[in-house]
């Protein structure tokens, strides 16, 4: 899973850079951006707002990458605030941003940019910090292979004047759509940090002064030049910007505490984390930097039949190398061979994920690690059993005192061991990757599956590509978000409502990477499509639509793509040479 292939290596002393309190002279101007509509507090995933021209829309994503801040004196010229780039997101609730050592003074104007400059645009996305706001594993803006970023997504339903209920996808981008915003508001900076509300109007983004209609206008833009629909969003955007208020001497901001080391031993190795460089640097965990002794301790554990309570099976039992750590089961089989009701999720690139199973029900590997080990239908084990057990067992006396200066085995370090194995097993060498670096070719049929895999589904443009990359973009082939891709529900399974108990989140699972797919069938979060053919006759013809099916499906034509054999055979060669051999 790791050979083969250039790679970059991070060490423990990167692992262990803390995210220290920052200091800074001078003021902070504290910019709180409010999604709204007339207005009114934005709701998202509700199918409620009316457009000028009869559409009945929602909106299900709202994220946008600012820059160019500055603030115009009282007495003239501007302060301007070199570098700031902000990224907001509605469904994430990232809607602060902090402009800090601002000169005191009384300042009469602010403005700033929707969009990047050229050469921000054009940044390495391999170099950036896993917080940086221009990081892709973190806003989920960058065009991937193409190279830039998106500017501005919009994404949701809509019920047409003809009741036809629809998916819209609005993505702004490209340097001729960089928008300037300005915005006139009396200020006054001083050593307490000052608020200012700014509503983002969305029936202005997409009502005025150039009012859009999905069927009339296109209901998909990617911005190509010429594109009438990005003009229009580029021209509403001046003025969906307002003051809402100002409140000065807000409280004060909070920083972030430095997160301290959970039971390092006084004698350690770091370990040598592998990755390809095109990838973005991941956000491991700081409280629980990865080092060798604790490695050898997690994989010793996921192979350890003890986990489980008769001692019949280990994590490996349903988490093969072989199968992409996966294994090959539409549902695997735990202790006195009882079954559960989802697919075995392969277990690669876990790094760069935020929330764990089909589900995302788990916040941490940690967390995740110990949920099959106490679930009936797998393990079936008692934690104060397990322990107990593991702490009259000499070896792991020995391995538990090395990864943590302490022999004694609780479950929190079980977790912490085994997260630090998975975290461990990444893949990026697949006849793709090689050829990227121009160590092997694609035939033309794969060529022509990844122009498809790349290209969107928009009659309006001429465009009949299969829209993969919406979800599977980028070098991980995976948005790791959670969408509903309109599977007939087969059983009783809701997915992320179970998690989150929000309707907007019925039917919508994890999605997966695409890398290793001719390892990690059957495929599903309920393994119900033994075949990649069968997988893309599904996005082809099988599309069920639903309240909560994903808006870049339900911009399609009714069952989906409707592409032809020779393309349909095309999009599986490509997606064939996406394993590692």
């Amino acid at each position: 899973m790791k050979e083969a292939a250039p790679q970059f290596l991070l060490t423990t002393f990167l692992l262990l850079a803390l995210l220290l309190p920052t200091s800074a002279a001078g003021s902070t101007l504290e910019l709180q951006v409010r999604p709204v509509y007339h207005g009114e507090p934005l709701l998202l995933d509700s199918l409620r707002y009316r457009q000028e021209k009869g559409d009945v829309l929602s909106f299900t994503r709202l994220s946008a990458l600012l820059s160019g801040f500055a603030l115009e004196r009282s007495e003239g010229g501007w302060v301007e605030i070199p570098g700031r780039v902000a990224w907001i997101d509605a469904e994430r609730r990232r809607l602060s941003i902090s402009l800090d050592a601002l000169p005191e003074g009384r300042y009469r104007a602010l403005h700033f940019d929707v969009g990047l400059d050229p050469k921000t645009n054009a940044v390495d996305p391999a170099t950036l910090s896993p917080e940086d706001p221009l990081n892709p594993n973190l806003n989920g803006l960058h065009w991937s292979w193409q190279g830039g970023y998106v500017f501005l997504a919009v994404e949701g339903r809509y019920r047409a004047p003809s009741g036809a209920l629809s998916g819209y996808v609005y993505h702004l981008a490209r340097e001729p759509n960089r928008t300037r915003i300005d915005l006139t508001m009396p200020l006054e900076l001083s050593a307490h940090p000052t608020a200012v509300e700014l509503d983002w109007d969305l029936a202005t983004l997409l009502g005025a002064p150039q009012p859009l209609a999905f069927e009339q206008d296109g209901n998909t833009t990617h911005s190509r030049d010429g594109d009438p629909v990005s003009t229009a969003l580029s021209t509403n955007l001046q003025g969906a910007f307002r003051v809402h208020q100002i409140v000065s001497s807000a409280p004060g901001i909070t920083r972030r505490s430095p997160v301290q080391p959970l039971y390092l031993p006084p004698h350690f190795t770091p370990f040598r984390f592998v990755m390809d460089p095109r990838f973005p640097v991941p956000d491991l965990p700081r409280d629980n930097p990865l080092i060798e002794e604790r490695v050898t301790l997690g994989e010793a554990l996921f192979n350890e039949t003890t986990l489980s309570r008769d001692g019949s099976i280990a994590c490996n039992t349903c988490h093969l190398p072989e199968h992409g750590f996966a294994d090959s089961k539409r549902f695997s089989s735990g202790i006195l061979e009882r079954t559960g009701t989802r697919n075995a999720m392969p277990l690669f690139n876990l790094a760069w994920k935020e929330r764990f199973f089909w589900d995302g029900r788990a916040a941490s590997l940690r967390e995740q690690a110990l949920v099959p080990i106490q679930d009936h239908a797998e393990m079936d084990q008692n934690l104060e059993r397990l322990t107990a057990k593991l702490n009259a067992d000499p070896r792991y006396q020995r391995l538990f005192a090395a990864a943590f200066d302490d022999p004694h085995v609780t479950a929190e370090k079980i977790g912490l061991a085994i997260e630090q194995y998975l975290l461990t097993l990444v893949s990026f060498d697949s006849r793709f990757d090689r050829a990227m670096l121009g160590k092997a070719t694609l035939s033309d049929e794969e060529k022509r599956g990844l122009e498809l895999f790349m290209t969107e589904y928009d009659p309006r443009t001429g465009k009949q590509g299969a829209d993969c990359f919406h979800c599977h973009g980028g070098v991980l082939f995976a948005d790791h978000q959670f969408h509903n891709n309109g599977l007939s529900p087969a059983n009783e399974d809701s997915g992320r409502f179970r998690v989150s108990g929000l309707a907007s989140d019925r039917g919508k699972f994890a999605t997966p990477s695409l890398r290793n797919l001719t390892h990690t069938a059957p495929y599903m979060h309920d393994g119900r499509f033994a075949t990649l053919e069968e997988v893309v006759e599904h996005y082809n013809h099988g599309v069920v639509p639903s309240d909560t099916l994903d808006p870049n499906l339900a911009k399609h034509p009714p069952g989906g793509l409707h592409l032809n054999e020779a393309d349909r055979k095309a999009l599986v060669a490509f997606l064939r040479c996406l394993s590692n051999e």
